[in-house]
């Protein structure tokens, strides 16, 4: 089975800014990275990447590493799969916040995810690097801000491939029972499935502290219904707004 959430139908009434520079600024880092050899592309990771081992014991040279290893990736599946997640969702959390608030909020989660994954294992020696950790913070704060938006995905099950759209609440839960049923693994895989639940866990506990005043938690659903159309063989889902107007998304 594949599951894979693409875009959301979640209206916001500013363009997100400090989304797209996040996007973009990882994206860079990535292609630079690319540009390097074998042995100065582990070299790179080594230095910004956050050493759990290390950052105990020397602090005071590696704290840096906290906020670099956010913005460096291993390879572009790693790339690619945080940067449709921060896309997807951290538009509306960053309309629901205010920019400055959504950098300190993205921050936060980042720094907490590094903390659940050093007290996970304080004495690893393998660097950790990526910005899942905050993005799994702005995927905390969308399920309590707005658990019934309609969030399309693609699955793929067999010979079944369809577009349909579920509630955020769903792709959301999906997503972080993923992370506790693989938790346990996370030394085979590689995969630093502490951090991303110490930062989902942040996003939750930080989104109504940060949001604005005039934003409510648990949303509803934007004013939008779904037609369930055939096109030959196939059936597609299409969105067609309801009686009155609704605000496009940027």
């Amino acid at each position: 089975m594949f599951f894979f959430p693409f875009r959301d139908d979640n209206p916001t009434s500013m363009r997100p800014y400090i989304s797209w520079f996040l996007i973009t600024l990882c994206s860079l880092i990535f292609f630079y990275q690319m540009g390097l050899n074998q042995i100065d592309f582990n070299n790179f990771v080594r230095s910004f990447g956050i050493t759990p081992v290390k950052l105990i014991n020397n602090i005071n040279n590696q704290w840096f590493t906290i906020i670099s290893s956010m913005f460096v990736h291993g390879n572009l599946s790693h790339l690619i799969g945080n940067m449709v997640y921060l896309w997807i969702f951290g538009d509306n959390i960053e309309d629901s916040f205010g920019k400055i608030r959504f950098i300190i909020f993205y921050l936060l989660c980042g720094f907490a995810a590094v903390f659940a994954q050093i007290l996970y294992d304080p004495n690893s020696p393998v660097p950790m690097i990526g910005a899942s950790g905050a993005i799994a913070g702005v995927l905390g704060a969308y399920l309590i801000m707005y658990p019934r938006a309609k969030i399309w995905v693609f699955m793929w099950i067999v010979f079944i491939v369809r577009l349909i759209t579920v509630p955020a609440f769903i792709v959301l839960g999906i997503w972080m029972g993923l992370q506790l049923i693989n938790v346990i693994d996370q030394g085979q895989s590689g995969v630093a499935y502490s951090a991303h639940i110490g930062g989902f866990i942040a996003g939750m506990i930080l989104a109504p502290i940060l949001k604005k005043r005039d934003k409510p938690l648990f949303a509803p659903a934007s004013n939008t219904k779904y037609t369930l159309i055939k096109i030959g063989e196939r059936d597609y889902l299409r969105h067609m707004p309801t009686i009155g107007k609704v605000k496009e998304k940027d």
